[in-house]
């Protein structure tokens, strides 16, 4: 009858004894969770990168490790989708200070908060690194290069932290970088995608959505950007003394608000933008000071500008931009000029308008008389910005109506086109439009 006592009490002192055992051995690493006050009970992700030789294979077990985890040689690291690194909020996930790491199918989470530091869920400071496949978020940076070359960030999701817009961190940030690739990442819910000091480098097939700038370059040279697409942000690619760069296929719909820009230029010079998709922003294409080195040009060939409030903005009666071969299409205002200027030092040649009043009698798909666009009360707005308040209201409606109608005064040719397409082709790219 005093075995059982005693039995309880050894059973009871053992039950004790397990329930004192660290979390990471009773639940193990994929039940510890990750918040910052658990991050210490998880098996810390530094160990195994230690112990990977140079140029071995890391292909760790499923389940949520503990970072920070600084990478300091060549080394293939390969999550397959069931790893996490949890970096408990404090500083970068992960940071390769080597050349030749891969960096594949992790989910980088719990970056620090410190924007001078920049807490990133990836730093690379090195060349020919690969970073793919990844799931970065919950981190104030998602990707930053810092002089760092011929790099590949490839297909990662990218979200900052659930932060107020301005203080948001940067989805992919390039500085003093060259040559880099970065591709079909599905970006979202972060402040910018910035390019500063950087040359050669060439975004392709990415998407970006909710963010401030969608892509921003400030004295960034020779970058290609081809085939991306920027929905819902404040301002789709704005380039800010940033020479040579070229513009493809990329679809930039519903930059709206007071910034709403879908490609910006300030003191640019050399830019190709052929075959894109500006569409239902506040300003389609604004330029300013730009192209800004001497006896250059800026070229603008095929694109689709439709829907927007202003198909074109010019800050200043500047010149040396070429318009060829555009559809412009539903916009409130094709082409205004502040300061009450025209766009008549520009190039304006074969481009469809939708309120063309002319007339194709020898079908040729030209317009037999040219295309002029003049300003009636548009001049009111242009001429002081504050009154674009009011642009559309039903007083400035009445007074335009009034003075096409009986004009007060010479009414401002703002551009003119001398042989605007008349053909129905942009009728047939509306086929191909964003879905």
């Amino acid at each position: 009858m005093r075995a059982r006592p005693r039995a309880l009490r050894a059973a009871a002192r053992a039950l004790a004894g397990a329930l004192l055992l660290p979390a990471s051995v009773l639940l193990g690493p994929a039940q510890a969770g990750s918040s910052a006050e658990r991050a210490g009970a998880l098996q810390s992700f530094q160990t195994l990168v230690d112990a990977t030789p140079d140029g071995g294979v890391l292909a760790p077990p499923p389940g949520t490790y503990a970072g920070p985890v600084v990478i300091r040689r060549p080394m293939r690291i390969d999550g397959a989708g069931r790893v996490t690194i949890d970096g408990g909020g404090r500083g970068t996930v992960v940071q390769i200070d080597a050349s030749g790491v891969v960096l594949r199918g992790l989910h980088l989470t719990g970056s620090g908060a410190n924007h001078d530091a920049v807490d990133a869920g990836v730093k690379i400071v090195g060349s020919r690194n690969v970073v793919e496949d990844n799931l970065i978020e919950d981190c104030l940076f998602g990707v930053d290069l810092a002089q760092s070359n011929e790099n590949r960030v490839l297909r990662n999701r990218i979200h900052s932290k659930h932060l107020d817009m301005g203080v948001r961190g940067d989805a992919i940030r390039l500085w003093y970088s060259f040559r880099n690739e970065i591709a079909g990442n599905d970006i979202s819910d972060v402040r910018d995608l910035v390019v500063w000091y950087s040359e050669g480098n060439v975004f392709r097939g990415n998407r970006v959505a909710r963010a401030r700038y969608a892509l921003h370059t400030m004295y960034a040279r020779k970058n290609v950007i081809e085939d991306d697409e920027y929905r819902d942000n404040m301002a789709g690619i704005f380039l800010m003394y940033s020479d040579g760069v070229e513009i493809r296929r990329t679809r930039i719909l519903g930059s709206q608000g007071a910034t709403g820009i879908g490609i910006g230029l300030k003191e640019t010079s050399g830019v190709v933008a052929e075959d894109n998709w500006i569409v239902y922003c506040a300003q389609g294409v604004y330029l300013d000071v730009s192209p800004y080195e001497p006896d250059t040009t800026n070229r603008f060939l095929r694109n689709e500008i439709a829907y927007n409030g202003v198909g074109v903005t010019l800050h200043s009666d500047w010149h040396g931009n070429v318009f060829e071969e555009n559809d412009f299409r539903g916009n409130f205002v094709q082409v205004a000029v502040r300061g009450g200027g025209s766009a008549l030092r520009n190039t304006w040649a074969h481009n469809y308008w939708d309120d063309y009043e002319g007339f194709d009698r020898d079908a040729d798909g030209t317009g037999d008389t040219p295309y002029e666009l003049r300003a009636y009360a548009d001049r009111i707005w242009m001429a002081v910005p504050e009154a674009s308040l009011f642009r559309a209201s039903p007083l400035l409606e009445v007074i335009d109506f009034l003075d096409r109608l009986a004009p007060f005064s010479n009414p401002t040719l703002i551009l003119r086109d001398a042989a605007p397409r008349f053909d129905r082709r942009a009728e047939v790219r509306e086929t191909r439009g964003p879905t």
